[in-house]
């Protein structure tokens, strides 16, 4: 390119001194169509021009020239004549050209597309233009500055946020949310605010900007937090930017409490009286005590000791669990063992002092050996619970026990103490066999422990009791259960995206995992809304549109994770309510009409048709004439156009209305149409007759006039149109000597001499014009004299004058005109023959030709004096003869509008 430019310009080195660079600077938005101006190189480099018409006018004319078809080219449009520089079909967009790096900038040849400027939100297109021909040569540097619109919402980059608060967190603590939401637009269309859907009263927050202009938003903890009261908090936090209207993004926010260790151990009771026979065996349990901590995991660790207090043979002869609190028999007692023993048991946690409980057990002397229970177990048992789970059938077998008196002296007896559904039968044909087994199904979502007790006694009264709990094991028999089977929901059109709907809420009986309840969309459910699997927020991602769907239902699932799941279904219905989105929209974007002229008042013109998408009264439209109001209304309801007045095309022939149709929103959108009416012409106007200008004139022929000589013309007008306005011209009287020597031309009214004139044909004719019009369905016409004196001179005007006040004596012909635009030739018709052979005859009689002749000339000289005092007289004279010439009955017309 630079190899080319110095070929051009060598030649021209001469003229160095009037080329120079220049700098433009223009701005727009970004996203524009194609066709939008952005400047004129031409007006804005004041470039000559000739005598004020456009530079391509000059010669040689101004060339304005891309000097290099880069990156930046692609998206103008540059009029190598007129240097006008509109944008191109390809839509800028500034997201994608100025990428948000401290002076990047992205070269295609001599033209770049720029970020590096003292504003961190500038991003500028530059182009090379070259203006030719030599005399203005210049290189012109244009900088297009791509001003941002808000045109991307805020997008959090992960659609769950997780952020962790220690319990014991005071008050104003701040917590960086690691994860900002991101927004490509710049300055205030960028991300400006956060907040919470529900702070729950503990939580607010806080943006803090950093020197880059980063905004990140800080979670504040406003009240008391307590783990064991309230272990988690769900919400949405939503990210706005600062638009016009501004635009907002969301992701879901848990915010974890993390445990510490601010409980410790308590036991429920402060002492436990257990009684213990002295012919007790070897590791016969004594008790359990149970200490309760509300913390988690390490923190609520529990271990059991004695306390210092407590005899050492007291711990020799009871052995406590660390880990369980159970105390057995570890000792055989004899004779000299203590019958009153005080076991003070300590509950360890971590950094606490011990929770207290005191365990006294009484040691009964029996002289003899109590009857003995001796337990088989069928089910599942660990350390005296046995597990049963909650689908076992009826009759489930439990344990075998045996009972038997170890002296052999006493009758036993054994029975089931405690509630349950259980029972205790002797095993036939045993003796001493006892089955414990079911008698009805198990619920664990009714009770979940059992604890009951299989007592023997003897004859002589001692009893003994054999405590056994049945710890009954979930299954998963129950299905989720949503809150509400039909969930009817609302959301206005053109909705952000990713909008909140509602949360869904299912519970099921189970425990542990068959209890945790996934939700799912049915296959029903369009793929715009989106369900969260956990926590049940029913979100859509894109704007609906009421006027494309108003109405959307579809199922939704609750599954649990036993196995197999169970699930259950919902609908969901969600209506789409109506917004004042939509401006009224004419059927037409221009409406013709064709009426005819003196159409009566308030007849209608037509309809116009406009339909409006939204509903209600956002949906209803009122219509009103812009412009000729004082002429033209309409009705309002019915789109009917009427004419306050009659219209005549003679005054106007056309109309141009402009009618805005504004609909019943808050706020109200409204469209305009444009209206032309067109006035159709019909024949209510006669030819206009402007030549002759009187009944009164008349004109001088000499006799030596050749035949088919113009004698002179009738000239008329018609205000019509068309057809209406087409004139014929024909003879429709005549009166003179030979009145058949002049014929007129039916197209263009002129008078012609057919034949010779003789000394007979001497006199005054007057020929009656009828002018009419082509009009349809009738035609009009008007009517004038006209007056041919046939002599070789005036010389008595006074005489001519009477004879023309004289009412003529004309037969009307009834022949009409030719209507044919074509020209038409008639054939003259024969001249009578009567007329000549009476001149021949007065001729012969000399003597009655010579009186005539002096009568005449006398007649003349006397005229000739009524005509100087009439000199000035002009006037159309109607004729009141036999016909009416001039007052012609008009029919009325009757036209259809098109």
């Amino acid at each position: 390119h630079l190899l080319l430019f110095l070929l051009f310009v060598g030649p021209f080195n001469c003229f160095a001194s009037y080329s120079r660079a220049t700098e433009l600077f223009y701005s727009l938005n970004e996203g524009l169509p194609a066709g939008v101006l952005i400047g004129s190189l031409a007006r804005d480099l004041r470039l000559p021009t000739a005598g004020g018409q456009p530079p391509a006018s000059l010669q040689p004319p101004l060339s304005f020239t891309l000097a290099s078809h880069g990156l930046g080219a692609q998206y103008v449009q540059l009029d190598n004549r007129s240097g006008e520089l509109h944008t191109s079909a390809v839509e800028i967009d500034r997201e994608a050209l100025c990428v948000e790096s401290s002076g990047a900038t992205i070269l295609g040849g001599s033209a770049a597309v720029s970020s590096s400027s003292p504003s961190p939100e500038s991003c500028l297109l530059l182009l090379d233009v070259l203006v030719l021909p030599q005399e203005y040569f210049r290189l012109v540097k244009v900088k297009i500055a791509i001003r941002d619109v808000n045109d991307n919402a805020p997008r959090f980059p992960v659609p769950h946020i997780r952020l962790s608060v220690p319990e014991n967190a005071p008050v104003n603590t701040r917590l960086a949310i690691e994860h900002p939401a991101l927004d490509p637009d710049v300055g205030t269309n960028s991300v400006q605010t956060y907040r919470l859907r529900d702070n729950y009263g503990v939580f607010t927050l806080d943006v803090e900007e950093n020197e880059n202009g980063e905004r990140t938003p800080y979670l504040i903890v406003m009240g008391a937090l307590d783990r064991e009261t309230q272990d988690k908090y769900v919400t949405v936090i939503i990210a706005e930017d600062g638009g016009t209207p501004p635009l907002v993004g969301s992701a879901t926010l848990t915010i974890g409490i993390s445990d510490i260790n601010d409980n410790c151990p308590q036991f429920n009771d402060s002492q436990l009286n257990v009684t213990l026979y002295g012919n007790s065996s070897l590791g016969t349990h004594v008790a359990t005590v149970h200490a309760v901590d509300m913390d988690l995991g390490s923190n609520a660790q529990i271990t059991y000791s004695y306390s210092q207090k407590v005899p050492q043979p007291s711990r020799d002869l009871f052995h406590l669990n660390e880990s369980t609190g159970a105390i057995t028999l570890s000792t055989k007692i004899d004779g000299d063992t203590p019958r009153l023993h005080r076991l003070i048991i300590l509950g360890n946690g971590p950094g606490c002092i011990p929770a207290v409980i005191t365990v006294l057990v009484t040691i009964i002397k029996v002289m003899m050996r109590p009857p003995e229970v001796v337990p088989r177990f069928i089910a599942n048992e660990v350390e005296g619970v046995v597990y049963l789970k909650e689908l076992e059938p009826i009759n489930t077998p439990i344990a075998f026990f045996t009972i038997k008196d170890p002296d052999e002296k006493y009758k036993v007896s054994c029975y089931l103490d405690g509630d349950g559904p259980f029972r205790l039968s002797p095993y036939k044909p045993y003796n001493n066999e006892y089955l414990l087994e079911t008698i009805k199904p198990l619920d664990f979502e009714s009770q979940q422990l059992y604890e009951i007790s299989v007592v023997a006694w003897n004859s002589e009264g001692f009893h003994v009791k054999k405590v056994i709990k049945v710890q009954v094991l979930d299954d998963n028999d129950n299905s989720p259960v949503f809150s509400e089977q039909l969930i009817e929901l609302s959301i206005e059109e053109n909705n952000v995206p990713n909008a909140f709907l509602t949360k869904l809420h299912a519970t099921d009986a189970d425990s542990g995992e068959r209890g945790q309840v996934s939700y799912f969309l049915g296959p029903d459910a369009p793929s715009y809304f989106a369900l969260d699997k956990t926590t049940g927020v029913l979100t859509v991602s894109t704007q609906l549109d009421r006027e494309e769907k108003e109405k959307y239902r579809y199922t939704v699932k609750a599954v649990d994770s036993g196995f197999p799941p169970r699930e259950s279904i919902a609908t969901v219905t969600i209506t789409v309510l109506d917004k004042n989105d939509n401006s009224p929209r004419f059927i037409n974007k221009d409406f013709s009409f064709f009426v005819p002229e003196n159409f009566p008042g308030f007849g209608e013109i037509g309809v116009i048709s406009v339909t409006d998408a939204d509903a209600g009264q956002n949906g209803w439209v009122a219509l009103s004439v812009l412009n000729g109001s004082d002429i033209f209304v309409i009705d309002t309801g019915k789109g009917v156009l009427r004419a306050k007045v009659s219209l005549d095309r003679e005054q106007q022939s056309s109309y141009v209305l402009w009618i805005e149709a504004v609909d019943g929103g808050d706020p109200a959108l409204s469209s305009t149409a444009k209206i032309t009416i067109l006035l159709l012409d019909i024949n209510d106007n006669p030819p206009l007759v402007l030549f002759p200008q009187s009944n009164m004139s008349y004109l001088l022929v000499l006799p030596s006039t050749l035949p088919g000589s113009p004698i002179t013309e009738v000239y008329a007008v018609d205000k019509d149109t068309g057809m209406n306005a087409v004139i014929a011209y024909s003879i429709i009287g005549r009166r003179g000597p030979r009145p058949e020597s002049f014929r007129i031309d039916p197209k263009t009214g002129n008078i012609t001499l057919e034949e010779s004139l003789m000394q007979n044909d001497y006199g005054l004719y007057r020929l009656l014009v009828k002018v009419s019009d082509h009009g349809y369905p009738e035609p009009l016409h008007s009517t004038v004299m006209v007056n041919l004196f046939v002599n070789d001179t005036v010389s008595n005007e006074s005489y001519i004058e009477s004879l023309l006040r004289k009412e003529p004596d004309i037969s009307v012909e009834e022949k009409q005109p030719q209507i044919s635009i074509e020209p038409t030739h008639k054939k003259m018709e024969s001249a009578s023959c009567m007329p000549t052979l009476v001149a021949l005859s007065i001729i012969s009689l000399g003597s009655i030709a010579l009186v005539t002749g002096m009568g005449i000339y006398i007649c003349l000289r006397k005229g000739k004096k009524h005509h100087r005092a009439d000199e000035n007289l002009e006037v159309q004279i109607p004729l009141n003869g036999r016909i009416n010439l001039h007052m012609l009955e008009k029919k009325p017309v009757e036209i259809s509008n098109i």
